[in-house]
């Protein structure tokens, strides 16, 4: 049976996929919550009252390895024609740029067999351990954080009229092209939302006003 390699794949908007090339030897998942202490005269402690809870995250170390040691033990031909690994750790760190059209990082899926996290890439360290005598860097890993992806549709609640065109409660964060990806899997469509709402300012949206999300045929 094939080794089943770990996968990043870039879900909104479409890219890609980053297939690792070595996989992570363990990862970690953490999930928390938040509590508030309600100090009572008398008591010998607080009591706690939940206030919400915190996304997961997913962390763990991916390994890049461009080295040849099996070429001839000549200067640089030693190595591998594509021997700046840089070029395969820029693959992870692109994905915490601002894309364009959702005015923020894309929403990313790491799975590896029948494990399947989607999130945003938090945070990636990256760390280089081995040079060609050019300088030029041919291992590193990389310390990756991935913050769960969560819209909250569950807790707020996805209202739909009888017209069947949609409305959205604004979460914070949102953005109109970010609602338009997830709704329309299109976010250049986010002025048919603008539109319809009558929005001078697409990118001042409050959290807690509901949008109507009209009907594209």
């Amino acid at each position: 049976m094939p080794l089943e390699k770990a996968r990043i794949t870039q879900m909104i908007p479409a890219g890609p996929d980053i297939k690792v090339l070595f996989n992570p030897t363990e990862y970690r998942v953490s999930k928390s919550n938040q509590f508030a202490e309600v100090a009572i005269p008398g008591l010998g402690a607080p009591m706690l009252q939940f206030g919400h809870g915190n996304a997961q995250t997913l962390s763990m170390q991916l390994f890049f390895d461009t080295y040849d040691p099996q070429a001839p033990p000549t200067v640089d031909s030693r190595y591998k024609k594509d021997q700046d690994v840089r070029v395969l750790t820029r693959q992870v760190t692109r994905l915490l740029e601002i894309n364009a059209d959702l005015h923020a990082p894309p929403i990313i899926q790491f799975s590896w067999g029948k494990f399947v996290f989607e999130g945003v890439l938090q945070q990636a360290d990256v760390r280089f351990s081995l040079f060609l005598p050019s300088g030029v860097p041919v291992r590193a890993t990389v310390d990756v954080t991935i913050k769960q992806y969560y819209d909250g549709h569950k807790e707020t609640g996805m209202l739909q009229s009888a017209n069947y065109a949609k409305q959205h409660v604004v979460l914070p964060g949102d953005t109109l092209p970010g609602i338009a990806a997830k709704l329309y899997n299109d976010p250049a469509k986010w002025r048919h939302i603008a539109d319809a709402n009558r929005l001078d300012n697409p990118l001042a949206l409050e959290p807690g006003r509901v949008l109507l999300i009209p009907a594209i045929e």
